[in-house]
């Protein structure tokens, strides 16, 4: 099972490039200049990808503060790690068409938990069954969100269960189901662009690219997956020409434009997930700031 999806809270994409579903043929990159293209502006594209991937800094904060206070009343000291999960930028997003640079990006995240605890120490009451308990809530109780091929299950009760409760109140499993279901969007779309004819034609200009310099691969995503460790991929003379061939052809820019086209063809589909999840990001929003305008008011506990 894949580990819980990152909350997000961005709604907003380029709507020039989310319009163009059809299939109008693709520019002819092959004599263009080897300037490399923005990747962070790629990674805007796709907008089932940015809701993903658009840090909720602010709930993460609340939720981890709302926890702190809650175990203390339980008399537990309980010591999250400050921002744990809450500053992912760009660079931490998917590259689901292998190589976009020669300097080796930080392996895309999902996220941590929103509030994620520090190893306790042996013997100490924070490594006690109590205090598990007490932030964990009742195993017997934890609930689950399901979508059509994963499902997540959460604490039912217990302190983190509370902590985000107290920022989603009864859309949290909603909020938890759409996460999901955005989740498994994403995947489909890597797997149903490929019948796209722009993303075929691009792919198969990248191929022949690939076939002048020596080297033969299906598609980068796989050329890059066959080479599995660090040392690996630092020596390929094949990763060099891949990035080489993108920019020839324009691989990267036609690849997340479909991507994008892909994805927003099903949100467009499912119009209540964007709704929902707009709704509820809003309260979420809301909701974190009034927990850290207390906290800020409030007397720290020791």
């Amino acid at each position: 099972m894949r580990k819980p999806l990152v909350l997000a809270l961005g709604l907003t994409v380029g709507a020039a490039v989310l319009s163009g579903c059809g299939t109008a043929p693709e520019p002819d990159h092959r004599t263009a200049s080897a300037t490399r293209i923005d990747t962070v502006e790629l990674h805007r594209r796709p907008p089932v990808t940015v809701l993903l991937f658009t840090p909720n800094d602010r709930s993460h904060e609340a939720q981890r503060q709302f926890a702190i206070a809650c175990m203390a009343k339980r008399g537990f000291r309980y010591a999250p790690a400050p921002g744990e999960g809450a500053a992912e930028g760009d660079d931490e997003l998917p590259q689901p068409f292998g190589l976009e640079s020669a300097v080796p990006a930080t392996p895309a995240r999902e996220s941590a938990p929103p509030v994620a605890e520090a190893p306790p120490k042996p013997g100490s009451p924070e490594s006690t069954e109590a205090y598990g308990q007490a932030l964990f809530g009742d195993q017997s109780k934890r609930v689950t969100a399901k979508g059509i091929r994963m499902s997540v299950s959460r604490p039912g009760n217990g302190c983190l269960a509370e902590a985000e409760t107290r920022v989603l109140g009864d859309g949290r499993m909603r909020w938890l189901q759409v996460r999901i279901m955005l989740f498994e969007a994403q995947e489909q779309a890597r797997t149903d662009v490929e019948k796209d004819p722009a993303f075929k034609a691009v792919t198969a200009r990248w191929r022949a690219c690939m076939d002048r310099a020596g080297f033969t691969g299906p598609d980068p995503a796989r050329l890059l997956a066959s080479l599995r460790t660090p040392e690996a991929r630092a020596s390929s003379t094949a990763l060099a020409a891949d990035l080489r061939c993108k920019d020839e052809t324009g691989y990267l820019d036609t690849a997340y434009t479909r991507l994008a086209a892909v994805q927003q063809r099903w949100l467009d589909r499912n119009p209540a997930v964007a709704k929902d999840w707009k709704t509820l990001a809003d309260r979420q929003e809301r909701e974190s700031r009034e927990v850290l305008s207390a906290s800020a008011t409030s007397p720290r506990s020791g």
